[in-house]
C-alpha cells in the first residue's frame, strides 16, 4: 500500500507542472502570473509551472548516541564515532495560475526519504522505542493553498500554508543557510518547516511586506523539555484538532540595499487542543504559548550574513507537564516535563572567495567560506522543577558551500556542541549535496 501511494504520488507531481512562487524558489516574485507580450518571436510565460529543492547527506558524529550519555556522561567519555546518511527534505512544488488574481500552489514533501512514520528512541533516562507518528497520512503535503490578488497590496491565501515564525520557517531552503542542516537552534525549538490549515492575508508595499494568518492552535500534549513545541503542530489523526485557534504574523523591511530585516511573532492557546478535552480539573489552563523572533539577512559585496533570535513563553507549563506525565503508555503523546520558556539564537556569514580569482568570477562559479555561532535552550523550567542542563547548548561550525551552478550547491563543514562542563561536547562532520530551482516556469 505504502509503494502504491508513493508512486502515486510522484506521477501526480510529474503530471502538474507548476509552482506559485511566494513561499517557495523565489521570494521576491510576488506573483507567477501569464506574461504576454507581443511581437512575432514575443516568449510567454506559462501558467504552469514546476519546481522543487532537496538534500542528501552523510554525517561522522564523533560522540556516543547512547540514551544515557547524559544521565552518565562520563561512561561515553571516549565512545566510538557513528555515522548516517540522510535525505532530509526533497520536495516536489506545483503551482498554477487561473487568471484574474486566482492562484494555487502545492508543495509534496517526502522527509528523510520516508513517510513520516519511524521507529525513534526518546530523549529520556528509561531510554525507551517507540513508534512516532509526526502527522496522519503517508506523504507529507506541506503546503496546498489558493489565493486571490486583488493587488500588491492586498491577497488572501487559504488553505495549507506556512507559518513564517522565525528565520528558517521562511527561509527554509537549502541555498538560504550554510549548513548541512538547516539551523540547529531553530530546528529544535519551533516546528521546522512549520505548516498548517487555515488563512492569511499578506502584501507588499514600497519597502515593507506583511503578513498575518489565523491557524489551529498548538497541541501542548506533544510538547517536551528536548523540543520545546516542536511536535505541537503535528496531529496522529486523518485531521488536526482546533478546539482553540492561534494567530501568526511577520513584516520585513528592506529599505537598505542587500538587507531585510524581520519581525514574526506568534499566540495561541495550546491546552486541551485535541480530542477528548479535558472539562474537569484543567478547565481553566490555557497554555498560552507566546514566540517573538528577529532576523536579517545581508547580501552585499561578495558576503552573506544571516542571524536570527527567538524567544518562546509557555504558560501553566507546571500544569502541563504534570498532566502530560499522567497520559497512559499507550497514548500518541510524548509525556515528559516541558519548560515555561525557550530560546534560540544565531549567526552565520560567508564570503566567496572565488569573486577575487577572474576567470571563477566570470564563469559563475562561487566558493563561500563561512562561520556559523548558535545558542539555544529548549527548557527553561518553572520554579522547582526538575532540571536538565544539557538542554542548554552552544554550537559552532565553519566550512565552505560550491555552487558550480546557481541551483545545485555542495557544503561541508565541521561543527560542535558545546554542552555543560558535566557532559561531553558533540563533534561532527558533514557533507551534503542539494538543489532547489524550477523545471518548467
Amino acid at each position: 500500500m505504502k509503494r502504491k501511494v508513493l508512486l502515486f504520488s510522484i506521477a501526480f507531481a510529474s503530471c502538474m507542472t507548476g509552482l506559485y512562487a511566494e513561499n517557495g524558489i523565489d521570494k521576491d516574485k510576488e506573483s507567477n502570473r501569464t506574461e504576454k507580450t507581443t511581437g512575432k518571436n514575443a516568449p510567454q510565460k506559462s501558467r504552469l509551472t514546476l519546481g522543487g529543492y532537496g538534500e542528501a547527506v552523510m554525517t561522522r558524529n564523533f560522540y556516543s548516541d547512547n540514551i544515557n550519555r547524559y544521565s552518565k556522561a562520563e561512561d561515553y567519555k571516549d565512545a566510538k564515532s557513528h555515522g548516517q546518511f540522510d535525505l532530509p527534505h526533497v520536495v516536489i512544488m506545483i503551482g498554477y495560475d487561473f487568471g484574474k488574481g486566482w492562484t494555487m500552489g502545492s508543495e509534496i514533501e517526502f522527509e528523510h526519504g520516508g513517510t513520516e512514520s519511524a521507529v525513534e528512541m526518546e530523549q529520556e533516562e528509561v531510554g525507551e522505542w517507540e513508534k512516532e507518528i509526526e502527522r496522519g497520512g503517508e506523504v507529507a503535503l506541506e503546503q496546498f493553498w489558493i489565493q486571490k490578488s486583488f493587488c500588491p497590496e492586498f491577497n488572501i491565501r487559504a488553505g495549507h500554508i506556512i507559518v513564517p515564525v522565525g528565520y528558517t520557517n521562511a527561509h527554509h531552503l537549502p541555498n538560504e543557510f550554510f549548513t548541512v542542516y538547516r539551523p540547529e537552534g531553530e530546528n529544535t525549538i519551533m516546528p521546522c518547516t512549520w505548516h498548517e490549515t487555515g488563512i492569511s492575508i499578506w502584501g507588499r508595499t514600497g519597502d515593507w511586506r506583511y503578513e498575518a494568518m489565523l491557524i489551529p492552535a498548538l497541541n501542548s500534549m506533544h510538547f517536551s523539555k528536548d523540543q520545546w513545541i516542536k511536535n505541537g503542530s503535528g496531529s496522529a489523526f486523518e485531521f488536526t484538532p482546533a478546539n482553540n485557534y492561534a494567530v501568526a504574523m511577520r513584516i520585513d523591511n528592506y529599505s537598505v540595499p542587500g538587507l531585510r530585516m524581520g519581525l514574526s511573532a506568534y499566540y495561541g492557546h495550546s491546552f486541551n487542543n485535541t480530542l477528548q478535552a479535558d472539562q474537569g480539573k484543567y478547565k481553566d489552563t490555557k497554555g498560552a504559548v507566546s514566540i517573538a523572533a528577529f532576523d536579517f539577512d545581508y547580501k552585499g559585496h561578495n558576503w552573506i550574513a544571516r542571524g536570527n533570535i527567538d524567544y518562546g513563553h509557555l504558560g501553566d507549563a507546571a500544569t502541563i507537564s504534570k498532566y502530560n506525565r499522567e497520559q497512559s503508555s499507550t497514548s500518541p503523546y510524548k509525556r515528559t516535563h516541558v519548560g515555561k520558556n525557550a530560546v534560540a539564537g544565531g549567526i552565520e556569514a560567508g564570503y566567496n572567495v572565488f569573486s577575487q580569482i577572474r576567470k571563477l568570477r566570470e564563469s559563475g562559479d562561487k566558493l563561500y567560506v563561512f562561520g556559523r555561532y548558535e545558542y539555544y535552550d529548549s527548557y527553561v523550567p518553572v520554579k522547582g522543577a526538575t532540571k536538565y542542563s544539557w538542554t542548554d547548548r552552544q554550537r559552532m561550525a565553519i566550512g565552505v558551500n560550491y555552487y558550480p551552478i546557481k541551483e545545485i550547491v555542495v557544503k561541508a563543514e565541521y561543527s560542535q556542541r558545546f554542552l555543560k562542563s558535566q557532559y561531553n561536547n558533540e563533534p561532527s562532520i558533514s557533507l551534503g549535496i542539494a538543489y532547489a530551482g524550477y523545471f518548467i516556469k
